[in-house]
């Protein structure tokens, strides 16, 4: 067993202990039991499918990430129309690093946007979170930090 506490893993949350498999020739796909009836294992695509994240989950991040993403990047594309209306009817003489700088500030919150929707989404399938996700960015980020530990421990290990 592992020395960190016991805690409830999501369906799709990757194991913390990885162990290598030892090498075994291909098996069938279904395994006889002593009293000779046939019971079907589970393909490497159920395996996956098992990992895989929930469909519920994946639309909550889809809807954040075009929310929290969406916004600044349209934002973006904006300044350009409206600082190129600004120039073309000589309203206002604007610095081209005014507008450089305005839709690359709008552009970059649209990638922080990006992981900020994938790591605010309640991962819980049956939990939807809330409306900003703070709690469940901070419990997300916690959870790649520690993998991202247990990860760098386990290649100190083997080198």
């Amino acid at each position: 067993m592992s020395s960190e506490p016991k805690r409830d893993r999501l369906p799709f949350e990757p194991k913390q202990t990885k162990q290598k498999a030892p090498k075994k020739p291909p098996a069938t796909t279904a395994t006889q039991s002593s009293s000779g009836s046939t019971s079907p294992r589970r393909s490497p695509k159920d395996e996956a499918s098992l990992s895989a994240i929930p469909d519920a989950v994946s639309k909550r991040m889809i809807r954040r990430m075009a929310l929290f993403s969406g916004i600044p990047t349209a934002l973006g594309i904006t300044s350009f129309v409206v600082s190129y209306y600004i120039v073309s009817r000589e309203l206002l003489e604007l610095p081209t690093i005014a507008v450089l700088l305005v839709s690359l500030g709008c552009f970059g919150l649209g990638v922080v946007g990006l992981s900020y929707g994938i790591l605010s989404t309640s991962w819980d399938e049956n939990r939807p979170g809330s409306r900003l996700g703070w709690e469940e960015f901070s419990l997300n980020l916690g959870r790649m930090v520690q993998a991202w530990r247990a990860s760098r421990r386990e290649a100190r290990s083997k080198s």
